[in-house]
C-alpha cells in the first residue's frame, strides 16, 4: 500500500493477497442517485462493495468506483478510473477503465514448455 491511498468505506473493501496499490488510489463505495434531484440534494446515499483479487497491480491514481470486482492477476493503468468490473489477467486502463490485453500467464511449474 503506497502513500495517500483512500477508502472511502460505507461497504467493504476486499482485498486479495498480493495486491499491490499505488499512491493516491481511491477506492469509493458509496452511490448517490444520479436521475433523482430531489433525492440527491436531501443526501440519500446508498454503497456497494468493491473487491479485489489476489496478486492485483492498481497503478498510481486510480479510483475504484462502488460495485466493482477486479479479477486476479490484473493490472489497473495509472490514472484510470474503474466503473466496472475487471476480469482476471488482464492490462485494463482509461476512463471508464476497460481491458485492452489480456496478460501473459507461466505456465505452471514442471510443464515442458517452459523448458524443465
Amino acid at each position: 500500500m503506497n502513500f495517500d491511498a483512500l477508502f472511502l468505506d460505507t461497504n467493504t473493501v476486499t482485498l486479495g493477497d498480493s495486491v499491490q496499490v499505488g499512491s493516491r488510489v481511491q477506492f469509493v463505495t458509496p452511490i448517490h442517485p444520479i436521475d433523482d434531484v430531489e433525492m440527491r440534494a436531501a443526501g440519500w446515499e446508498r454503497s456497494a462493495p468493491i473487491v479485489v483479487g489476489d496478486n492485483v497491480w492498481i497503478a498510481a491514481g486510480v479510483t475504484v468506483c462502488a460495485g466493482v470486482t477486479i479479477g486476479e492477476n490484473s493490472v489497473i493503468g495509472s490514472g484510470s478510473v474503474v466503473t466496472r468490473d475487471i476480469p482476471a489477467n488482464v492490462l485494463a486502463v482509461g476512463t471508464p477503465c476497460r481491458p485492452v490485453r489480456v496478460l501473459h500467464q507461466p505456465e505452471e511449474p514442471g510443464n515442458p514448455t517452459l523448458g524443465a
